[in-house]
């Protein structure tokens, strides 16, 4: 598998299925193909004509209704956001400083990199699933891209370079989908407790969600974790 089989481009909720094909276009332009959806908002997008010459990628395309089962194993996952405004506590990097980093994970691990739609770019919730957030440098006053424009910004930045950095390679953890999994089996046991309150849970369930990120759990540290959680579960259900 090359680098770039290992990315995984996730468009959450896109609109036009112009800039659909256009973003798989700009993708196999730089020998990116491996597309994923999230509830797009227009289902004949594997049609779209601006796919000139990438229609295999679209007709590929992997599409999910929520975004933890578009996220997979990838151990590594960016958001691109202009993040204006925004009161999140996220790692912000801009384009040319963030593109190295990821393109050495991808030396020989998955990441996945999160592109929001054309009217509202990336949530509170979807960034909450992000590592770190991606930041393509506009103006002040004009901070939106084109979708498609925004991918092949991106997939040229991750392309230009050549060589990887050992010094920014982060240690081995679990994908995505473990750390979902180990995020579903907390909740449960902090609503029993009283830590998330049906007031402020989508809050909660963000830090929460970020919280289990943070930690870069190695596999193995991963199965025990998991085993004291089913402990404690099944001590809870059976006092």
């Amino acid at each position: 598998m090359s680098w770039q089989e290992r990315l995984r481009i996730v468009l959450v909720q896109p609109r036009n299925p112009l800039n659909i094909g256009a973003a798989a276009r700009a993708m196999l332009n730089f020998g990116f193909s491996n597309l994923w959806l999230v509830d797009p908002y227009e289902k004949a997008f594997r049609e779209a004509r601006s796919a000139a010459g990438a229609a295999e990628v679209l007709r590929q395309a992997q599409v999910r209704p929520r975004l933890p089962e578009a996220l997979g194993d990838a151990s590594l996952v960016v958001g691109t956001s202009a993040m204006r405004g925004r009161a999140e506590d996220h790692v912000q990097r801009l384009l040319a400083a963030g593109a190295l980093p990821l393109r050495t994970h991808l030396a020989d691990r998955t990441a996945a990199l999160l592109f929001g739609s054309e009217k509202f770019g990336l949530s509170n919730d979807h960034l909450s699933h992000c590592d770190w957030i991606l930041t393509i440098p506009t103006e002040e006053g004009c901070p939106s891209m084109n979708l498609g424009q925004a991918v092949a910004l991106c997939c040229y930045e991750l392309t230009r370079h050549s060589r990887t950095v050992p010094g920014l390679k982060t240690p081995a953890s679990i994908g995505a989908d473990e750390r979902d999994r180990i995020t579903q089996m907390l909740v449960p046991m902090l609503e029993a407790g009283g830590f998330i309150l049906p007031e402020n849970r989508d809050a909660q369930l963000r830090k929460l969600r970020r919280w289990v990120s943070r930690l870069r759990l190695a596999p193995k540290d991963a199965r025990m974790f998991q085993g004291m959680l089913r402990q404690i579960q099944w001590k809870l259900d059976n006092p």
